[in-house]
């Protein structure tokens, strides 16, 4: 079988990724049939398909799902290596700007951040606060930080840290005055803080318990579109938040907030750091991206 060359393999994470071949060529800045060539000339290097097609979908078979997540690592790690400058990381200069919402930064300062400019004393890193979904070149910044979920598809996305877990919270004096709902289904009678997510949707509420999977539009008077004001609004008794746990750990230890259903999970994977595909990304970025895979790596070890 003949060695597969390093772009297809990109181009078939990226397929992956998007699940669609116009939506990575978008990305990768390459006509939609130069990855129908690529992707026909590596399935047939490899002996199997990777994905599925029809007109109007992509799919990955089970055997590519398998193959692109033994490469996966392997592809990302070999590019951030090649983007590096040839001097090394303890070089690398300049300002880095990422944007973020606050759950994110606040993540940051205290796991990331501490440790990134120990490393890279030359890097100066501005965190620009912003709630909203937002272009980030436009906006002067490197790159973004966002749940993945909501990152646009036409970015190139670098998950990392922790599992974020999602809980419906309420005061003390909320549940004394409309009690404690005792099951997520109950929430259908309560008030409930709703959440505008960047596309204008408002964000369901997940529940998960053994085989049990839960998602649904809760009822509410009062929409916000930023987690520290839905936890300021559920600290002030109007209803129930849904927010990250991290958010809310203080509050919930000293009794100002309950996480009323400890027994059901929603979580997700961690953030997502994305940034343009069309161009190389910055030396510091590709730094910070680089620290950011070491630093999961060394806490899945530990």
């Amino acid at each position: 079988m003949p060695e597969p060359d390093l772009k297809d393999l990109r181009i078939a994470l990226c397929i992956a990724e998007t699940g669609s071949f116009r939506e990575a060529a978008k990305r990768l800045d390459l006509a939609p049939s130069t990855l129908s060539h690529a992707m026909t000339s590596l399935e047939k290097g490899l002996g199997f398909r990777l994905f599925n097609r029809t007109t109007r979908s992509v799919a990955v078979t089970s055997e590519g799902a398998a193959f692109l997540a033994k490469i996966e690592p392997f592809v990302s790690g070999l590019g951030e290596a090649l983007a590096a400058p040839i001097r090394g990381d303890d070089h690398v200069r300049g300002v880095l700007r990422i944007n973020a919402p606050l759950s994110a930064a606040l993540y940051l300062l205290s796991e990331i951040i501490p440790a990134f400019e120990l490393r890279h004393p030359l890097v100066e890193l501005e965190l620009h606060h912003e709630e909203r979904l937002i272009d980030v070149v436009a906006r002067g910044c490197d790159a973004g930080i966002r749940l993945s979920k909501t990152v646009p598809g036409d970015m190139i996305g670098v998950r990392f840290g922790k599992p974020l877990r999602w809980i419906a919270v309420a005061s003390p004096a909320y549940i004394e005055q409309r009690g404690r709902p005792e099951h997520p289904t109950d929430l259908m009678t309560h008030r409930c803080i709703r959440i505008r997510i960047p596309d204008g949707r408002r964000y369901m509420w997940e529940f998960s318990r053994g085989d049990d999977q839960l998602e649904f539009d809760v009822p509410g008077q009062l929409t916000l579109d930023r987690m520290v004001l839905m936890v300021e609004a559920a600290l002030g008794g109007l209803g129930i938040a849904y927010v990250l746990r991290d958010m809310v750990e203080a509050r919930l230890a000293a009794g100002q907030l309950v996480d009323l259903f400890p027994e059901w999970t929603a979580e997700e994977e961690g953030y997502m750091l994305y940034y343009p595909g069309r161009r190389s990304p910055p030396p510091q970025l590709t730094a910070f991206i680089r620290f950011l895979r070491s630093y999961d790596a060394q806490a899945a070890r530990s």
